[in-house]
């Protein structure tokens, strides 16, 4: 990354200026504006997270919202209620008070003198469903938002479930919000009431993993805040970007297809992270993308922003099976909108292990064919990396040679042409079950002429959601069903003499939870289909080799790093009782914030176990240890959350602990049963 310092405005910072909401609270806020701002007024962005801006993400903080100040725009990063230095408790994700909260924010934003009157929101993830959610909300003042790495449909297409299947990001993610939503304020900014603050937290918040498994279907308390139930309440201009390489690459194309709104779209090769920082590389310069967005929509300047295509995106090309990689090779491709008019569905049926030649898309399948079958170890999983990759540590899936050992394998014959993907691969099959809940994972893989198999793309469905996610029937065994598996978008090229893989398990463990008991799973071949978004190779990319520039931002603040981080991932396995086990740690070791001379800490450790296979055995624990260490001012807050099941119940056992120095100031216990609802 380029940093630079010239910047078209001189600029000035708040490090915590208190924004009063109705009920009373208070939130903090930093703010980097224009100098020239108290008498030339301009646009505002607020960022709305709850990650901590006075340390946690301080110094990704620092790079991109002062370049914007720098640009002409008044910066704002708020800490959400009960988070960091604001007042009160967050009790969940994206509650009604949470985006009222914003909906305030927006407004006392659009009243200061420093202000011109009109507002934008932008962020990734939790940021990025927040300006989406708010956005759906039409506050006056909202003239555009900017969002990364998101979804429209908090049930089907989250961390939470995925075809209506659990997936282990439910727990991973509750056990990160345990431990963020638990920490204290800093003393140096809110002064002696920080005590109070941190009790009122520690003694009002429970494991949220608890709330999320009380909802199986989807109902009402995933519909709120998911757009996808109203696309015409977003009445603003949306720039929508995300990662192939991340847990959410659909819903940019959902949004692009649905919205009735100025919007383009932008899917490159990255994990979870915004483009500007984005790994697998190559990392583009957003930032410069941003500012042209705001300066178009906040400042009416005709730039011709919304020209050229809809959407850009990532055509990725093959490579070797890696946990990792620092670059990913490709081109950019453009399409005009989406539907895009460059892509036709290429339907294939299954047949005896192979994937036949293309067939019309709108021709009925053929009836009948043998059936084959297949009731895969819990093992089949365990080199799937993870829902929503970070990058850090290592965290793709890695070769799939031993993971089809217990799946049912349908090869193509080898390419003789480059054949190119962009778009969402589905799965029809025709099918029965021997168990009356049962789960299919569906893996779309890129296998070279060497046998080695790289994953593209995979769906899950649980069968019993195969008509309704919100009225889920068990399956009666030997019963022929249809069922459709949409798998992750993706835009995937595969190279003459590499073969494309349809794999089918009836596990996925650890990424999802595995149904009560082993079920067989016999597909009919010949009525069993893949599709293909095929984009043809010989279709115009349409936009520049390199449409972007060189990612540059401001420099980043200043932080020593104290003791070294740790990562971690590593699949055991013993032979002797037939225990496996996943172990991650992520630990980004104690840095020093030179500005405020604070230490901060933060270790993550994730477990994943299971015993042969016994669909009942599978655990998952994750522990946090959150410190922060000034002079004499030391607190930690440890969390521990553990998911175990048998065939009808979930079972949470949860544990928080508070310190200050070593001696320890609150403890709670939790020890909760939640049944499983056909899961």
């Amino acid at each position: 990354m380029r940093y630079v310092t010239n910047l078209p405005y001189e600029t000035k910072e708040e490090e915590h200026v208190t924004i009063p909401m109705s009920d009373g609270v208070r939130l903090s806020a930093h703010i980097w504006r224009p100098t020239s701002s108290d008498q030339e007024p301009v646009p505002a962005v607020l960022e709305y997270i709850p990650y901590r801006k006075r340390d946690l993400t301080a110094v990704r903080d620092s790079i991109h919202h002062p370049y914007l100040a720098g640009h002409g725009y008044a910066c704002v990063r708020v800490d959400l209620r009960g988070t960091g230095d604001s007042e009160g408790v967050l009790r969940d994700e994206y509650l009604e008070r949470e985006q009222a909260d914003a909906e305030e924010v927006l407004a006392w934003l659009a009243e200061q003198p420093w202000c011109d009157g009109g507002t934008g929101m932008m962020g990734i993830s939790w940021g990025a469903f927040a300006a989406l959610q708010v956005a759906a909300r039409r506050p006056p003042s909202l003239k555009a938002i900017a969002i990364a790495s998101f979804t429209d449909d908090r049930h089907a297409d989250d961390m939470h479930y995925m075809g209506g299947a659990l997936l282990s990001d439910n727990l991973a993610e509750a056990g990160t919000m345990f431990a963020y939503g638990t920490c204290p304020p800093d003393p140096a900014v809110v002064g002696e009431r920080w005590r109070e603050m941190w009790h009122e937290r520690l003694e009002n918040t429970e494991p949220w993993v608890l709330e999320w498994l009380r909802h199986q279907r989807r109902d009402d308390y995933w519909r709120h805040a998911s757009v996808c139930e109203d696309y015409t309440s977003v009445r603003c201009p949306v720039l929508a970007s995300s990662g192939w390489a991340d847990g959410y690459s659909n819903a940019v194309t959902r949004l692009l297809g649905n919205l009735d709104v100025p919007r383009k779209g932008l899917i490159g090769p990255w994990s979870h992270k915004f483009p500007h920082l984005g790994e697998p590389g190559p990392a583009i310069g957003y930032l410069q993308e941003l500012v042209r967005w705001w300066d178009h929509w906040l400042k009416g300047v005709d730039n011709g922003v919304m020209d050229g295509p809809m959407l850009l995106a990532w055509m990725q090309d093959s490579v070797p099976p890696s946990t990792s990689y620092e670059e990913r090779p490709g081109r950019w491709v453009g399409e005009p909108h989406w539907p895009s008019p460059h892509i036709r569905p290429e339907t294939h049926p299954l047949t005896r292990h192979t994937i036949g030649p293309a067939q019309d898309a709108t021709a009925a399948p053929s009836e009948g064919g043998a059936a084959m079958t297949v009731r895969s170890p819990l093992s089949v999983g365990q080199f799937a990396g993870k829902w929503a990759s970070y990058n850090a540590p290592p965290d793709l899936p890695y070769d799939q040679r031993e993971e089809d050992g217990g799946s049912l394998v349908f090869d193509s014959e080898p390419l003789t042409e480059p054949v190119e993907i962009l778009g969402s691969p589905s799965v029809e099959l025709d099918l029965s079950v021997s168990e009356p809940v049962a789960l299919v994972a569906a893996r779309l893989s890129d296998v070279s002429p060497d046998g080695a198999a790289t994953r593209v793309s995979y769906g899950i469905l649980n069968l019993t959601r195969r008509d309704s996610t919100e009225s889920p029937e068990p399956l009666e065994p030997g019963r022929r069903y249809r069922a459709t598996i949409p798998l992750n978008g993706v835009a995937q090229a595969f190279p003459p003499g590499h073969r494309i893989r349809l794999s089918l398990s009836t596990s996925y463990w650890p990424l999802a939870w595995p149904a009560p008991k082993p079920a067989l799973l016999s597909v009919h071949e010949h009525s069993s289909t893949l599709t293909l978004p095929v984009r043809p190779v010989e279709e115009p990319d349409e936009v520049p080799s390199s449409p972007f520039g060189e990612p540059e931002g401001t420099p980043p603040l200043a932080m020593t790093q104290v003791t070294p981080p740790e990562e971690r991932w590593d699949v055991k396995r013993d032979l002797i009782d037939y225990r496996s086990e996943l172990d991650i740690v992520k630990d980004r070791g104690t840095v020093r914030f030179e500005d405020i001379g604070l230490e901060a800490g933060r270790r993550a450790h994730e477990r994943y176990t299971a015993v042969a296979d016994d669909f009942t055995s599978v655990g998952g624990e994750t522990t946090w240890t959150m410190r922060f260490r000034r002079d004499d001012w030391d607190v930690r807050v440890v969390t521990r959350t553990r998911l175990t099941c048998d065939e009808t119940d979930f079972f949470v056992d949860a544990t928080l602990d508070a310190y200050e120095a070593d001696r320890r100031v609150f403890s709670r216990t939790w020890n909760e049963q939640v049944p499983r609802d056909l899961l």
